[in-house]
């Protein structure tokens, strides 16, 4: 077979228009030539019209030059030419180029935004002076709270616009929102609340609250959060004198304030609505606070309101809500997405299981700790256990959770603060948004139930630039979750051993429910079980005699009493009625002596008990 075979087998079916390539047909002589009628018949040929020869002509050019990425002609005879490109005006080429140099500037400092007509970040505070016309007393307020260059968040969130801000933890998102309310709002007014700010937990208001008024210090702004209901339905009633301007509250109790008939509070002049830790607030369920937000984003009724969001974690319900009912939203986010902070040292410590857990921590005190440190739990009960453990090793350390009242719960935080207590044990209540400077150490003694919580939780140390270091205990137990915090820590710059990230990913149904309920864990004690077990068994005597004893000295108090009654009827009758009551005084006397002596009695043998079981 031939070459030529081969070719008719591969083209059999293949036909070649001769009207589309009518120039290559040409070239190739496959037309053939026939004969016109028109000289035969004496009809005259007309002559083509000037216009059409200059096309003819202009596509006969162009058959003979090859195009080369479109701008570059090539002739047959190997001449390249190029098209002549529009001129740019100047005024075109300088946005280019400030719009260059903006991109080199977010690429630099790690912003990325989404959004039409965003404004570009500012690098220096004294640019807000130049740009946006903030008073010098502003200006110097942010210098005495310790600013002195804004942070990437700040850089970019502070221009007014609809926002949602996701930025590492201690980036300085809570100036990046106050500065810009300060501000606009630029003094009082007689308007009620102009800007309210929403947080998850008292304490992050609280925090929220101390930083507004050093950055409003001497503009005259009235900062208000709401401490006790009974005195804020008093203080923002109808009858009140609307002398406040921001607000600083948790969602529950402004929702309580709003459900009061009539309203105990108005946010109908609101221009500012600020929701702190979103992504916990948007949470659906017991834990969620969706429903008490949802109160009072319809509450705030100004048209004219800009609302942003803020969160060290991203979650697509946020954004899909506010792409969906913020105007003209700016996107804002600084970094990788759902990484925590890449100057806080992390370390995975595998401890076998619920015992091992003491005793690494024993062994990381042995070594030596600069505190102040952290330890995180999953409940409450846990934090109880582990702070009865801790307490008789020497070591200045205190617990907070729920159950404990609000006045010890600040009492704690302040001596954290202060320095006089050197380990915290929490749960999840101090894992969102509080700063407690120089925190040196974070221990998650249980495993974070999910990356978002682990994010939260390592982020109270590392704040501000500060190197910190976060150390997480796991077990055998601890498997399921294990894959997606190995990859929070690749992400940030930690090394992470390959086996973890080849693990396979948790289902969404069991993510979900370890958000919800916390596994099952052994008990935080060193005391032997049989041991447990019966000091359980001792408590039980203790109170059932208890009981018994009771029953017991009631009624000797009744046969005491019925004695005294019938001894007094005999006296007096020979006694005047004054000595009578002086006798059963004296009764009731010695009856009080002998039953405080028999409970005194009662406590130190249950106290030798439970020290040597």
């Amino acid at each position: 077979m031939d070459a030529e075979d081969i070719f008719r087998k591969i083209s059999v079916g293949a036909k070649f228009n001769k009207q589309k390539f009518l120039v290559d047909a040409q070239r190739c002589n496959l037309l053939k030539n026939k004969p016109t009628l028109g000289p035969l018949l004496g009809k005259r040929e007309k002559s083509p019209s000037p216009v059409a020869d200059e096309v003819t002509v202009k596509e006969s050019e162009n058959e003979d030059q090859l195009t080369i990425l479109g701008s570059i002609r090539v002739s047959e005879d190997g001449s390249i030419s190029k098209k002549k490109k529009k001129k740019t005006s100047s005024s075109e080429k300088e946005a280019q180029m400030n719009q260059e140099k903006i991109n080199r500037f977010r690429n630099q400092q790690k912003i990325s935004v989404n959004g039409k007509d965003v404004p570009k970040p500012i690098e220096t505070f004294e640019e807000l002076v130049e740009t946006y016309n903030i008073s010098e007393d502003l200006l110097q307020n942010i210098k005495n709270a310790g600013y002195e260059y804004p942070t990437p968040i700040q850089m970019q969130a502070i221009p007014r616009r609809q926002i949602l801000a996701c930025a590492p933890t201690g980036s300085g998102k809570t100036a990046a929102f106050l500065i810009p309310i300060i501000h606009h709002l630029k003094g009082p007014r007689k308007l009620g609340f102009r800007a309210v700010i929403v947080s998850p937990t008292r304490e992050l208001a609280k925090q929220t609250h101390r930083e507004c008024l050093r950055l409003a210090e001497g503009q005259g702004l009235r900062v208000h959060i709401i401490s006790k209901i009974s005195q804020a339905i008093k203080k923002f009633g109808s009858n009140s004198s609307q002398k406040f301007d921001i607000l600083i509250t948790t969602p529950n109790r402004l929702v309580y304030l709003l459900k009061q008939d009539p309203p105990a509070i108005s946010l109908k002049n609101v221009e500012w609505l600020i929701v702190d830790e979103s992504d916990k607030l948007f949470e659906a369920g017991v834990k969620g606070f969706r429903d008490q937000l949802a109160v009072i984003y319809t509450s705030c009724e100004n048209p004219s309101i800009c609302r942003a969001m803020y969160s060290a974690t991203h979650t697509p319900v946020v954004a899909s809500w506010c792409r969906k009912n913020m105007h003209r939203l700016v996107g804002v986010t600084i970094g990788v997405r759902n990484t925590a902070a890449d100057v806080v040292e992390q370390q995975l410590l595998f401890v076998g299981n619920e015992a091992g857990k003491l005793v690494a921590f024993r062994d990381i005190v042995k070594k030596g700790l600069t505190p102040p440190v952290l330890i995180f739990v999953q409940t409450k009960e846990r934090a109880k256990e582990l702070f009865n453990e801790l307490i008789y090793d020497g070591i200045n350390v205190d617990v907070i959770h729920a159950d404990r009242t609000q006045l010890q719960r600040d009492n704690v935080v302040k001596s954290f603060r202060i320095g006089k207590i050197w380990i915290l044990i929490c749960t999840e209540l101090m894992g969102r948004g509080i700063d407690f400077k120089g925190v040196n150490l974070v221990i998650n003694y249980d495993f974070p139930p999910s990356a978002i919580s682990y994010i939260h939780r390592i982020g109270r140390t590392g704040r501000a630039g500060r190197p910190g270091k976060a150390i997480t205990f796991f077990t055998e137990d601890d498997s399921v979750n294990l894959r997606s915090i190995a990859q929070v820590m690749r992400d940030s710059g930690c090394e992470v051993p390959d086996y973890m990230l080849r693990m396979k990913k948790a289902s969404k149904e069991v993510r979900k429910q370890l958000e919800k309920k916390a596994p099952k864990r052994d008990r935080i004690s060193t005391v032997p079980l049989h041991e447990l077990e019966r000091q359980k068994k001792l408590l039980k005597r203790l109170k059932l005699k208890k009981k018994q004893e009771k029953g017991q000295s009631k009624d000797e108090n009744n046969v005491l009493e019925s004695k005294a009654r019938k001894g007094s009827e005999k006296n007096t009758k020979d006694l005047p009625k004054q000595k009578s009551k002086k006798n059963k005084n004296k009764t009731n006397k010695l009856l009080s002596k002998k039953a405080s002596k028999k409970l005194t009695m009662k406590k130190k043998t249950k106290n030798k008990i439970l020290r040597n079981p």
